[in-house]
């Protein structure tokens, strides 16, 4: 993630504080609650993880890390950015991975 975009979203949520919250963690909320948790398929290949989403309803998430740990990071920013929630949110929606093999994603 870029400079200029974490700069960006902490300056929206430092302006409209803790009485705002974006409509998409109330549709995040919504969809996890409805659907449960995203599933994702990794593929290994040219330095990079690819994870691809297998069953979110409003069509594909796909993204890659050169680790599990920045593949892990950047899953959770794409499914923030699905529901159009600044990455400043991150730590408000608890987003972590769930089940056996650890390859899908829920709220806590």
């Amino acid at each position: 993630m870029t400079l200029l975009k974490r700069a960006k979203d902490h300056l929206i949520k430092l302006i409209y504080g803790k009485t705002m919250v974006p409509v998409g963690l109330f549709d995040l909320s919504q969809y996890f609650r409805n659907n449960g948790s995203i599933s994702f398929n990794f593929e290994k290949g040219n330095g990079v993880i690819v994870a691809v989403s297998t069953n979110f309803r409003y069509g594909s998430i796909v993204t890659s890390g050169k680790d599990q740990k920045e593949l892990d990071k950047n899953i959770k920013d794409a499914i923030l950015t699905s529901f159009e929630i600044p990455s400043s949110y991150a730590r408000e929606t608890e987003i972590h991975r769930v089940g056996e093999e650890k390859k899908e994603y829920a709220l806590a």
